[in-house]
């Protein structure tokens, strides 16, 4: 059994493809897996160490702030399609598996048109341009959101989910409002590996109006932010002693230790945190990352919020003001956020990555 794995630019497209991977082994050991990405995109630093063969294009996502820029994407986007061509050729798989971002595109359309068995998953409520393109020509096409089936011209097309990590997976939610442990109403915010500028600087004048508060913040500002949000809050509080406890981290290897103490999230609407919200029924205030392509964040989050499951901000709206009145006004209603949670709870879907892989052998066979 030979398997290409295509998928990449960011995380979220590049670890979903590793779990699909990950199952099919478990299940047939002899599987052998090639992965395509670029050598800029995520994937060239996460695919090595994993002991699967990384194997490169030369293609970038098209740049419509110029002509010239978008010129030379297209002309890198033909060279593409010839090295996966060439790729395909070589490795002569029994199936592509194409998890989005620019760089699959040209892979899984060279296999469909090479006659190769291809399936493709997409992960948002609004797909992208290339899956849009290739859900008419491959052989299944898997969704997260049941939002996405009206964009994609297909007959092939399952609800199956987004597969999401184990520690996530066994994880016992211990907050405040499930009464399992926890003292105090609980605010996670965080950005992503990144950070989020704009969610950082909502969150010091909500520290500040909640500072003789009894209320816990875990506030993941993002590696680069970190000491400008330290600063920034000091300026603005001073360096008394807050009742509100604060817990302020950079980034977090083991998120799932604040996830499981955290009766509210302050996050991006990106597919991969929602489904981790989604399973374990955490409520959100989701501010989507306004240049997300096609605008999909906001997609994303609109879905749970029509759901009863969660609340946005625009990004462009968001400020401690605003921000403030949201969380006042849910911790104010503490059954309200039960109620979300629950909703929430009633879009996972916990046994995705078996689906997925399901999907895949099923094709084979």
């Amino acid at each position: 059994m030979r398997i290409i794995l295509t998928g990449g630019g960011t995380g979220g497209h590049v670890y979903p493809a590793l779990a699909i991977a990950e199952e099919i082994r478990r299940r047939h050991p002899e599987a052998e897996f090639l992965y395509v990405g670029t050598e800029q995109g995520l994937e060239s630093q996460i695919v090595p160490p994993t002991g699967i063969e990384l194997r490169t294009i030369d293609i970038s996502g098209i740049d419509r702030s110029s002509m010239l820029k978008a010129t030379q994407a297209l002309m890198k986007s033909a060279l593409g399609f010839l090295q996966a061509r060439e790729i395909i050729k070589d490795f002569r798989p029994d199936i592509i598996v194409g998890t989005g971002g620019y760089v699959s595109f040209p892979v899984v359309l060279s296999g469909a048109f090479m006659d190769t068995k291809t399936i493709i998953h997409e992960q948002n409520a609004m797909p992208g341009l290339a899956n849009r393109n290739l859900a008419k020509l491959v052989d299944r096409v898997l969704i997260t959101f049941e939002e996405s089936r009206k964009y994609l011209d297909s007959a092939k097309v399952v609800l199956t989910g987004m597969p999401v990590r184990p520690q996530i997976m066994n994880l016992e939610r211990r907050n405040f409002l499930a009464g399992k442990g926890s003292e105090r109403f609980t605010v996670l915010a965080f950005g992503g590996s990144r950070g989020a500028d704009s969610i950082n600087q909502a969150m010091i004048p909500v520290i500040d109006r909640y500072r003789n508060t009894d209320i816990g913040f875990i506030w993941i500002t993002g590696e680069t932010h970190y000491e400008a949000m330290q600063e920034a809050l000091v300026r603005k509080v001073g360096t008394q002693p807050l009742k509100c406890h604060l817990e302020m981290a950079p980034y977090m290897v083991n998120i799932e230790v604040a996830l499981a103490v955290a009766d509210l999230a302050v996050c991006r609407a990106g597919a991969g945190t929602i489904c981790e919200l989604e399973l374990l029924g955490l409520p959100a205030i989701f501010i989507p990352y306004p240049y997300a392509a096609d605008n999909h964040q906001e997609k994303n989050a609109q879905a749970l919020v029509e759901k009863g499951a969660a609340e946005m901000i625009i990004d462009e709206f968001l400020d401690g003001d605003s921000l403030y009145k949201r969380v006042e006004g849910l911790r104010q209603d503490p059954q309200r956020v039960l109620n979300m949670g629950k909703n929430m709870i009633k879009e996972a879907r916990p046994q995705a990555l078996q689906e997925i892989v399901d999907q895949v052998l099923g094709l084979l066979n």
